[in-house]
């Protein structure tokens, strides 16, 4: 045992280093902070009725908290036969908030460099410098957890394979089995989807030379072991899987109802909205300077020296109100820092100047067939982020490969390149080490440098050849901010000039900032080929040179300022209105809220059940329904029938926040007097425009079967109450001389939703285009609406069958790989 620690030493002082640098960089996080990240406060606002129930030791997978009721696999599920459930579990016990991510990222990585065969040193540098990638950090900051999880498993996944095309196949098998588990798990389909991508190409590359070699037995044999850990991988992932594949056909990503006057495509998302975040052709140049393209949308990048303060200056402003002002200014369009044409932006994709100067380098001396899958990837990769802004290879993938269009932000594609970069990056200097020619290594250095250094020097001295420094919006942002300060069109125009000049000296700055660090690790590479420095010297420059380099950068996204006390970073506090709202002790109903977009609440669902809500996954006929009744006018019938008991408006002069108590909400549930039916869904979202919901029920003409009309008659004293309200299991009591329809304030889900009158399961049918409804038989009835989707139920049970079969796997291998060493001495 003594012997192992003393082989395996390095790696447990790396690993040390790796949580110094973790301390040290997140130091508010050990004291007790959290990241006070926006999207983690929308996502928390989701889970408030989830997140009650789970506080009483209760496990619920549908909440009605937000979009009138929605299923929680996409915001919350125990998955407690999943294995690696517990594993994330444990690191975040261990670690804070994101220090667990990070150390995935570095430990993962490093992982992958051992397997390419870099020395200790070396492969933590290049950990640094993919952990360290403004995006990684960027993810972070806003609260992206499932994302930075899921990228943080790509190095390992990509290890293991490598290990398992190279022979070792147990092993590598097992370990690709696990990590590609973890990656399932981390629930971020579309950056597995990339990944995928990359694997793909780096598995027809390897066949391309195995065919060469004629060693394809070998190949197809490394395959199955591959196809092995891919399939245990979903076994353990079958409950994740298995609900998100049927729930996602019928969310917003899933086939439209509709035929006619919708906004929503016939499959998958809307193109406009899937490539409205799109990396522009020119701001690659990120990659190595990163404010080539004026850095954030906020932020304060301009001081008191700006060329924008100044114009405010000039006009007599203080120099602090003058900077304030100069910062604001990009709340006009196309008048910030930022020139790019995504709608907003937290930084860019800056993989680092070393590591760009260095992938050159790599594209020059790397003989192994791995640089062309590193460089195919990379390309690809590059251009599905330019999405609209160089569409046809976008395209191409949007409409033809499989659920490539139900992804949107195309430009987050570069998660991918930006491992690519410092993998080919570390590689290079691994080959100048082994290099035995010094003349020929020094001239192929020279010229990376020369390649690299030259591309920068251009952009310090002539940036505008390559880049305009424009924002296709500018004219538009002009006129906007000479309106605003009352028609001074000249102040206006002064000011863009401005910005533009800003923008340039940003650009300039980070340039000659680049410049600096390349030089600098041209400057190593040279002394090690002239043999004034060792391969330890070599390593531990780089690892430290990197390390500056992206801390410094990473700096201007994630600051200790971003962490605050966990009181701080709560829920937002309630208005008075909320307060008011929270006496009502009606366990079921909902608020509609018209000072916020439907579609976007972060503030309703902390305190109510909400008509609106906060959810990249929601249901798609919910969508619609807000798309043809609320984006232009408010349908006050399909509130009703919503039971939206308050609604929250606000005077346009005073800005006050009025309520108001809606007397004509249907309630939990209620009787109908007539049943209309519907050719088809454009037929019924056209009659439920305006209708009258206590009276009469829309229902598709597919449910006719269901009712009998003829047995229904209008009974006046009968009654149907909501007795006992839990969101996977409500509870209804009804009283009736004669059959009735019945129609429910529920949203309608046919997969797991099931109806039961005294115990005996009965069908139901869907009216008002979104609700539940039944027909009731005579008499005193219990009526219990129960969700238990066989995809969660049955998913968990092939779950456990997987996870119990990785334990096996990853102990096998441990076995085999012991037996081939040779036993340790006793100490």
């Amino acid at each position: 045992m003594s012997n192992w620690f003393k082989r395996n030493g390095i790696h447990f002082a790396i690993a040390g280093i790796f949580l110094v640098i973790c301390f040290l960089y997140f130091t508010p996080a050990f004291q007790g902070k959290v990241l006070g990240q926006a999207d983690v406060t929308g996502a928390q606002s989701t889970t408030t009725e989830i997140d009650a129930y789970k506080a009483k030791d209760t496990t619920i997978l549908w909440t009605n908290q937000i979009f009138g009721g929605m299923p929680a696999y996409q915001l919350w599920a125990p998955y407690k036969a999943n294995i690696t459930t517990h594993v994330v579990h444990a690191m975040k016990v261990i670690f804070p908030n994101p220090i667990d991510t990070v150390l995935l990222l570095l430990l993962g990585t490093y992982f992958l460099f051992i397997v390419l065969k870099l020395n200790p040193w070396l492969a933590a540098a290049g950990a640094i410098a993919f952990t360290f990638s403004s995006y990684n950090i960027i993810l972070l900051v806003a609260g992206h957890a499932n994302q930075a999880s899921a990228i943080a498993y790509f190095a390992p996944i990509l290890a293991s394979i490598i290990l398992t095309l190279r022979g070792k196949h147990i092993l590598g098998g097992s370990l690709t089995a696990l990590f590609l588990a973890m990656e399932i798990r981390a629930n971020h389909v579309q950056m597995t989807y990339y990944l995928m991508l990359a694997i793909l190409i780096l598995a027809g590359i390897e066949l391309y030379h195995a065919i060469k070699a004629k060693t394809t037995g070998t190949y197809l044999k490394s395959l199955a072991y591959l196809g092995g850990a891919l399939i245990i991988a979903l076994m353990v992932n079958a409950s994740i899987l298995w609900s998100t594949y049927d729930y996602g056909k019928d969310t917003i990503r899933g086939q439209s109802n509709l035929t006619q006057h919708t906004k929503e495509p016939s499959t998958g998302l809307d193109k406009d909205y899937a490539y409205q975040w799109s990396q522009s052709v020119t701001e690659c140049f990120t990659f190595l300077v990163p404010n080539a393209y004026g850095g954030a949308t906020s932020g304060d990048a301009l001081d008191q020296n700006s060329a924008t303060a100044k114009v405010f200056i000039a006009k007599g402003l203080p120099e602090d109100q003058a900077v304030k002002y100069a910062n604001q200014i990009g709340g006009f369009p196309g008048m910030g820092t930022y020139w790019g044409t995504k709608p907003s932006t937290s930084g860019p994709f800056y993989f680092g100047a070393v590591v760009c100067f260095l992938f050159m380098l790599g594209l020059i001396v790397v003989k192994s067939r791995i640089k062309w899958w590193l460089l195919a990837t990379v390309v690809l990769t590059m251009l599905l982020s330019f999405g609209g802004n160089m569409p046809f290879v976008s395209d191409l993938f949007f409409h033809y490969f499989p659920l490539y269009n139900k992804f949107r932000t195309v430009e987050s594609v570069l998660a991918v390149a930006s491992l690519c970069f410092p993998i080919l990056a570390f590689l290079a200097i691994k080959e100048v080490m082994d290099a035995p020619d010094t003349k020929e290594i020094t001239k192929k250095v020279l010229l990376a440098f020369y390649i690299t250094g030259g591309l920068l020097v251009v952009l310090i001295v002539l940036p505008e050849v390559l880049l305009s420094f424009r924002s296709v919006d500018q004219a538009s942002g002009t006129a906007a901010l000479a309106q605003a300060l009352q028609n001074d069109t000249a102040t206006a125009a002064n000011i863009s000039s401005a910005i533009v000049k800003d923008r340039i000296d940003l650009e300039r700055a980070d340039a000659i900032r680049s410049l600096i660090f390349v030089a600098i690790a041209f400057g190593i590479l040279f002394a090690f080929v002239k043999h004034k420095i060792n391969t330890t010297i070599l390593s531990l420059g780089f690892l430290a040179l990197v390390l500056v380099d992206m801390w410094q950068i990473d700096k201007r996204y994630l600051k200790d300022e971003n962490f605050a006390d966990k009181q701080e970073s709560n829920a937002p506090q309630p208005r008075e209105v909320d307060q008011f709202i929270q006496r009502d002790k009606d366990p079921d109903f909902k608020v509609f809220d018209m000072t916020v977009s439907q579609t976007y609440d972060l503030i309703n669902p902390f305190f109510h059940k909400s008509f609106s809500g906060y959810s990249a996954a929601r249901l798609k006929r919910y969508q619609e329904l807000l798309d043809s009744h609320f984006s232009k006018s408010i349908n006050h019938d399909v509130l009703d029938m919503m039971n939206v008991k308050y609604i929250i408006s606000q005077d346009p002069k005073t800005q006050n926040v009025n309520l108001q108590n809606n007397q004509t909400a249907c309630g939990h549930a209620w009787f109908v007097q007539h049943v209309k039916f519907a050719q088809n869904a454009d037929e019924e979202m056209q009659a439920i425009s305006s209708f009258s919901p206590k009276e009469d029920a829309i229902v598709d003409q597919r449910y006719k079967s269901l009712i009998d009309q003829k047995s229904t008659y209008l009974d006046t004293t009968a009654t149907i109450k909501l007795v006992n309200y839990n969101p996977d299991h409500m509870t209804y009591q009804t009283s009736s001389t004669t059959s009735q329809i019945a129609v429910f304030s529920e949203v309608y889900y046919d997969k797991g939703w099931k109806m039961f009158i005294d115990g005996q399961e009965t069908p139901y049918f869907r009216a008002d285009y979104i609700l539940r409804a039944a027909q009731l038989p005579i008499g005193n009835h219990k009526i219990e609406f129960i969700f238990h989707p066989v995809t969660y139920y049955a998913g968990e049970d092939i779950s456990l069958a997987g996870s119990v079969l990785l334990v096996l796997a990853l102990g096998f291998a441990g076995y085999a790989e012991n037996k081939k060493k040779p036993a340790d001495k006793k100490a």
